[in-house]
Parts: C-alpha cells; structure tokens; sequence
C-alpha cells in the first residue's frame, strides 16, 4: 500500500512540474496566437489549416489542406483554436 502511495505521488509531482513548465515556456518566446491569426506555410505538426470559404480544417499534410489557395489559408494555432473560430474537423484527414 505504501507503494502506491508513493508511486501516486511521485506521478502527481511529476505531472504538477510539467504543467507548470509549460505555462512557463508559454509565458516566453513569442506571443500566443489568437484564432484566425495568419502563420507562416511552414508549420508545425500542432498547427491545423482551413480555407476562408469554408467550414472544415485539416492537418497540414491532408490532401484537403493541399487543395486550398494559399491566399484562402487560415492557419490555427491548434485544433481547439480552429474549433472555436467555428471550424469542424474534416472526417477525410486521420489524426484529427
């Protein structure tokens, strides 16, 4: 039981300097990305892009991503991001 107990705390704290390394990652560098906001082509993995015309996003590596006018890219930071700009993720791209 004691082994549990220790096992439980250690992943609690361990989880606990992880947050808060990640708030402090985000609280350096660049600034946040707001919905909407325009990105470079070149982007991360956690980066999803939609079309201004429409109303699905995708992973930059779908083929619906590879069928939107680079004038029309929306690029969002997250997945979540994109959902609240009132995008729906396309059922054609895995990993969404």
């Amino acid at each position: 039981m004691l082994l549990v107990a220790i096992l439980v705390l250690t992943s609690l704290f361990s989880f606990g300097l992880g947050y808060l390394a990640g708030l402090d990652a985000a609280g350096k560098g660049s600034p946040a990305l707001t919905a909407g906001q325009l990105l470079p082509v070149a982007s991360t993995s956690s980066q999803v892009v939609a079309s201004r015309n429409g109303t699905k996003y995708y992973l930059p590596g779908c083929a619906g991503a590879d069928r939107i006018a680079e004038t029309n890219k929306i690029w969002f930071a997250s997945a979540v991001d994109a959902r609240a700009a009132g995008y729906a993720p396309a059922a054609n791209c895995n990993g969404l």
